[in-house]
């Protein structure tokens, strides 16, 4: 069953009972369903979560203003502080920990862990060619040299399938986000922080999580789960109980 927190405009779906100790926080575009399986196994174990659906997706609704991975964890706080007494671990998956790595390091003193798979902490080399061309196209279109038809066309072509599936707001948000590098909260994190990657991801290679881990100061792991690419919280909801039931006592 959903229930509202924080402000009553978060909803997210509790399993188990006691003290909440885990929360987990979904990619774009998807909700906290994604993480049903691997929190049932968890509540299984005597230990509560909670799978958050994000403003704008899912049951709760969009931002009001736009922003990036630090107006979503600014978003997070109240539900978060109203949780309990005990520390939390963060699991977030692609997106979902983005947020969830700058809240840890915004609120250290709320986060016990971190668990992160498929996240883009870090900011990959683009594609050269198609770079330079959108912004040329870009260019034209502010100087009004082409029209909003063909620069429309011209995100449609060079954006991704996620750039395309949003409208309004959350494409504002979803633009600054894919945007963003995280390397100075990965510098302030000093909790530990078990990184759990599908060998297969394509979306976010496992070089990014090679790459974050160098700039984190305190105990770090990575894991390698083989044949299991991007959506690792479905497709392999056992490789993150394990590695939360390594971090949340």
């Amino acid at each position: 069953m959903l229930r509202a927190y924080g402000d009553g405009k978060l909803f997210g779906e509790t399993y188990g009972s006691g003290p909440i100790r885990v929360v987990w926080l979904h990619g774009w575009a998807r909700r906290g369903q994604d993480f049903a399986s691997a929190a049932t196994l968890l509540a299984n174990m005597g230990i509560a979560s909670v799978a958050l659906d994000m403003p704008g997706f899912g049951s709760s609704p969009a931002p009001s203003v736009s922003g990036g991975a630090q107006l979503y964890s600014d978003l997070l706080t109240s539900a978060l502080s109203s949780m309990g007494d005990e520390t939390l671990v963060l699991v977030g998956h692609s997106f979902g920990g983005k947020v969830a790595t700058v809240f840890a390091a915004d609120h250290p003193e709320l986060i016990r862990a971190l668990v992160l798979t498929g996240v883009p902490l870090v900011r990959t080399t683009p594609n050269r060619k198609s770079s330079t061309s959108f912004r040329l196209l870009r260019w034209l279109h502010h100087r009004r040299i082409i029209s909003d038809k063909r620069m429309e066309s011209a995100r449609q072509k060079y954006g991704s399938l996620d750039y395309g599936r949003t409208s309004g707001i959350m494409r504002d948000i979803f633009v600054t986000v894919v945007s963003e590098s995280h390397d100075s909260q990965l510098e302030q994190i000093e909790m530990p922080v078990a990184m759990v990657w599908g060998a297969e991801d394509l979306e976010v290679p496992v070089d990014v999580a090679r790459r974050a881990g160098e700039l984190l100061r305190g105990e770090h792991s990575l894991t390698l789960v083989p044949d299991v690419g991007h959506f690792l919280p479905t497709d392999a909801p056992q490789s993150l109980v394990d590695a939360v039931a390594g971090v949340v006592t």
